[in-house]
């Protein structure tokens, strides 16, 4: 009871004027330090060697970036975006082909991951599953798991010796990489260790399999903090002794959730942003549900907060309008919200999305994963990029806003604003953040807020437009300077040689004031653009009031503090500034487009970038900088007016790509075994003692035909089933799982009789089907007949509800002839199957499981840069006709990138203006041997598919192969397939050819 009320009592300091957030006593703020090595928390943050950090995080996933040299792009590309940590899943399929085969090198190199966040000054999060859902085929469960008839998730020793299989891989190589090391002599920036995903159901069983797994984890060394992501705010696996009613409890460190708020994307084709950000903290309700709340004892840590959100199968191409809807002005309105809500461990689900090439991919979703995300899937910077560095700017310069806890709520002028007002117990600086009500809509309002701050009661003017927040800062000591409060944001706080630099920011438009204490009167003198200001002698404010239009600059000296350089800038002219750490400290650059590193030595200032034009560069650098340096070459220089050293020529940008035209194509039929001559006798046998841990329910009498019981697990799988003629045997119906839109294709003594597809546009489509087919007047002669289907299985479904669902059959379920009037008989078939070249003892290691699917071209090795497709047939693309089946194409071209240069090409197919054709076919896209998705022309959304450097040579020859699957109906042919460009900057990280079979001969 007691600490109960000194809970309370801290959260209520201040009275609550009317139209004011209300704090509740939802943390237990006297709980204890739990300490983990480096790594401790309280109930208010989480803290590394004793110091109160904010988690500013964003996921990534190297399996959807099959280069490994662009991993370091993408994670320069989080940290000069604001990120101070990056959140890795780990795909246990992805290492895994077979029970027992694991690896780790090539694509595959997590200890190569791991050391290149370190070197970048990222702290890491580690998700290694089991399960990890992410969209990806089976939820990142391996193929060959989809034959235990162990529950999985659960305690069955079947299953929990499978999972040991892969925790003691991956435990050691995260062990090795944490940041308290591994007694090894190895160390690392891993803060925080995730051992389950979405564990929704809460079974004596489940709890056992979590027991088991933490104490894995603990026993493979590693020992920072544990924990697990809640499937929403349901309050499960929270942290023993939690006193919250009706949460389920588990062996967890600390307690994590994810939120997707945000509402639908579009509606009537426009993006839509919903205002309505939840509290899920010290302002929420409370309970098991109210998310941070439900582990008063723990921080509040979100694992996953929307980013972005995934597409899928089917809909009008979703990915830019996410990028809007989860975009500029929902970061700061619902980050902020959260933060403010005490949440200070913030992990945004995903900052880079990437590529599911190849079969990685779950049913519902296609082959870009962008998401929607701040850096897109072509690597480049989106808008919403912009806005979390400069968020991300205001974490790393106020370290007084971790662990902050609610101060009291301020008095508003307008009911249709609220302001979040919070404080630090050590420093006593403050956090306001100003929104609007969820209740108003997106309407503009003036409006004033009065406030006790640390240096006095204070009443300034705001405005809002519309949906937006404000992150404000008060009674923060910055450098040598005292801030009291500023209308404007803070970006950054560094050091231009030995003064004091600030960059704050607003709305263009606006009026801003910002009022800082001195002993006496400063000396003002406006370097640039316009100011006024008016010292208050009784106070010891200085207020500078100004309007926020391009950039005004300031020097203050005098007064009893060190000099200052004050910019404010609006909001656009913000977004060019970019706070980047050196050795010195940090250091503020603006113009490029991205800046990666800064270094110091001996006066020089070394900056790496890209630049997307021709551009200026500017720098504040602590210390004296006398010369200046860009990607390594000198760049000329001299002091400014404003206390920076400017370039006195631009910056060099990109030269423009021209990209050749895709001619000399040849083809080659693909689906041979369509023939009734072909030869299938070294096929597997269907039938007999196959595994069966299917879910999926057949008909009586049928024998297993699912494919993974044969060890094919992805890609396209052949049945050929021979029976002898008979009079009533009129149609066949075909019971298949496909996944989400799949597709079944069926011949008859070669001759096509049909095709059917699972269905699209759904967020959880229906990936099994039946489809009836007419038989053609040969089924009904005497004689053997021979009846060949195809059957492409677009992903294995997800677990996310824990039932076992990966486990559908994928690939003919059951097959049946009928007489007229769909009466079936026993006409019996005599299957033989056939999937992926070697099955689990996959032809391609390199490449991986995802690389390795089951059409003829593909066990062949058409798909390979250097097969020899001499003999194959020239062929126009377009094409005029299609037969039905699947036909190969294939050509060459050659790359030359200009030599310090960054750029993403990508394979562009029909008209890129539309998400769908009129035209019904698919194509697998290989280029120089690499699935680099899947095209489905009638269905879409996506036509553009970019393909890594690494994949893609910028810088000699490059061959793609398309299998391109039909029903050979008019019109239904391949359409105009073209390169494009989708990024193109100088500068970019040096990047290799990844090694990989490059000839059919090379395949196992």
């Amino acid at each position: 009871m007691k600490r109960a009320f000194l809970t309370a009592l801290l959260l209520t300091a201040l009275p609550s004027p009317a139209f004011a957030q209300d704090a509740k006593p939802t943390a237990d703020l006297s709980a204890p330090v739990q300490t983990f090595g480096r790594v401790s928390f309280d109930a208010r943050s989480l803290m590394i060697d004793g110091k109160r950090q904010v988690i500013w995080s964003g996921e990534f996933h190297p399996f959807r970036l099959p280069s490994p040299d662009l991993w370091r792009d993408v994670l320069q590309k989080m940290k000069a975006s604001g990120f101070n940590t990056v959140a890795l899943y780990f795909d246990w399929g992805y290492h895994s082909p077979k029970q027992g085969v694991y690896d780790f090198s090539g694509i595959r190199d997590l200890d190569r991951l791991l050391t290149m966040a370190e070197e970048e000054g990222l702290w890491v999060m580690t998700r290694a599953g089991p399960y990890v859902n992410a969209e990806l085929s089976r939820g990142g469960f391996p193929g060959w798991l989809v034959n235990q008839k162990a529950r999985a998730r659960t305690d069955d020793p079947e299953y929990m010796a499978a999972a040991d299989e892969w925790l003691t891989q991956i435990n050691a190589i995260i062990a090795r990489h944490q940041i308290n090391g591994d007694g090894k002599g190895h160390k690392g920036s891993v803060i925080l260790h995730q051992i389950e995903n979405e564990l929704a159901l809460t079974t004596p069983a489940q709890r056992r399999y979590m027991d088991h797994i933490y104490a894995k984890a603990r026993a493979d060394g590693i020992t920072v903090p544990i924990f697990h992501n809640d499937q929403g705010r349901n309050g499960y696996w929270v942290p023993e002794g939690s006193s919250v009613e009706k949460v389920v409890h588990g062996p967890n460190d600390m307690y994590a959730f994810d939120g997707y708020p945000g509402g639908t994307c579009t509606v009537e084709g426009k993006p839509t942003r919903s205002v309505a950000a939840p509290d899920w903290g010290f302002y929420g309700p409370g309970g098991a549900r109210g998310g941070a709340s439900a582990s008063p004892k723990t921080p509040g840590f979100l694992a996953e907060f929307g980013g972005g959100w995934f597409d899928y199968w089917g809909s009008n191409g979703g990915y830019e309008c996410n990028a809007v809807q989860r975009g500029k002005r929902f970061q700061r309105v619902f980050y902020g919200t959260n933060l403010a809500n005490g949440i200070g461990i913030q992990s945004f689900y995903m900052v880079y999305g990437g590529t599911s090439w190849g079969w990685l991919p779950a049913p519902v979703v296609f082959t870009s994963y962008d998401y929607g995300a701040a850096i897109s899937e072509a690597r480049n910077l989106r808008e919403k990029a912009l806005e979390m560095k400069q968020l991300g700017g205001l974490i790393a310069s106020v370290p007084d806003l971790a662990g902050m806890i609610p101060a009291g709520a301020p008095e508003i002028s307008s009911p249709q604003i609220q302001v979040y007002h919070n404080k630090s117990p050590e420093t006593d600086a403050r956090f306001l953040m100003v929104t609007h009500k969820p209740s108003n809509g997106q309407t503009d309002d003036s409006f004033t807020v009065t406030a006790a701050l640390p240096d006095g009661r204070y009443t300034f003017p705001l405005r809002l437009n519309g949906f937006d927040a404000k992150w404000l800062v008060a009674g923060v000591n910055l450098g040598g300077q005292r801030l009291v409060y500023s209308t404007s944001e803070l970006q950054s706080a560094s050091k231009a040689g030995s003064a004091d630099l600030l960059l704050l920011y607003g709305r263009a438009g606006e009026p801003g004031e910002t009022v800082l204490r001195y002993a006496s009167a400063p000396q003002v003198t406006v370097l640039e653009g316009a100011a006024e200001t008016a010292f208050n002698d009784t106070k010891g404010d200085l207020k500078v009031t100004y309007m926020h239009r391009g950039r005004t600059v300031l020097r203050l000296t005098g007064g009893g503090r060190g000099d200052l350089i004050l910019i404010l800038a609006d909001e656009a002219e913000g977004t060019r500034y970019t706070r980047v750490e050196s050795p010195a400290g940090p250091v503020l650059v603006r113009g490029p487009q991205l800046v990666r590193h800064a270094s110091l030595k001996s006066g020089a200032l070394a900056l790496t970038g890209d630049t997307g034009e021709a551009d200026d560069l500017e720098v504040w650098a602590p210390g004296t900088v006398r010369a200046l340096t860009w990607d390594g070459a000198r760049v000329p220089a001299k002091a400014s007016t404003v206390a920076s050293l400017a370039s006195t020529v631009p910056l060099p940008g990109p030269a423009q790509l021209t990209l050749p035209a895709l001619t000399g194509w040849r083809m080659a039929k693909g689906s041979p075994e369509t023939d009734p001559k072909f030869d299938d006798s070294s096929w597997q046998a269907v039938g007999g003692s196959r595994p069966n841990a299917t879910i999926t329910q057949r008909p009586d009498g049928q024998p297993n035909m699912a494919m993974d019981a044969y060890g094919f697990h992805e890609g396209d799988v052949w049945y050929r089933g021979r029976f002898e003629g008979n009079a009533g045997a009129r149609t066949v119906s075909l019971f298949y799982g496909a996944g989400g839109s799949g597709l079944v294709q069926a011949w008859l003594d070669g001759t096509f009789i049909g095709q059917a597809e699972t269905p699209s546009g759904l967020p959880r489509p229906i990936t099994t089907g039946t489809v009836t087919l007419d038989l053609p007047a040969e089924a009904q002669a005497g004689g053997s007949h021979v009846l060949s289907v195809m059957v492409r299985n677009n992903g294995h479904n997800w677990d996310l509800d824990s039932d076992d669902f990966h486990k559908e059959a994928r690939g003919l379920i059951s097959a049946s002839i009928s007489q007229p009037g769909g009466r079936s008989f026993a006409v019996p078939i005599a299957w033989r199957i056939q999937g992926q070249r070697g099955g689990e003892d996959i032809a391609d290691p390199v490449r991986g499981p995802a690389n390795n699917g089951g059409q003829y071209g593909e066990r062949m090795g058409w798909h390979l840069p250097l097969f020899d497709d001499s003999g194959w047939s020239a062929a126009q693309v377009p094409a005029t006709g299609a037969e039905p089946g699947t036909t190969w194409y294939r050509t060459k071209f050659d790359l030359a990138v200009p030599k310090g240069q960054d750029a993403t090409i990508a394979l562009a197919l029909g008209n890129t203006e539309t998400p769908r054709s009129a035209a019904k076919y698919r194509v697998l896209i290989f280029v120089n041997g690499w699935n680099m998705g899947q095209f489905i022309a009638h269905i879409g959304p996506q036509r553009v598919f970019p393909i890594p450097e690494g994949i893609l040579s910028h810088h000699g020859t490059n061959h793609v192969a398309l299998a391109v699957t039909s029903d050979g109906a008019p019109g239904d042919a391949l359409e105009a397939v073209k390169l494009v460009t989708l990024h193109n900057v100088k500068g970019g990280v040096p990047v290799q050819m990844v090694p990989a079979p490059t000839r059919p001969d090379q395949l196992k």
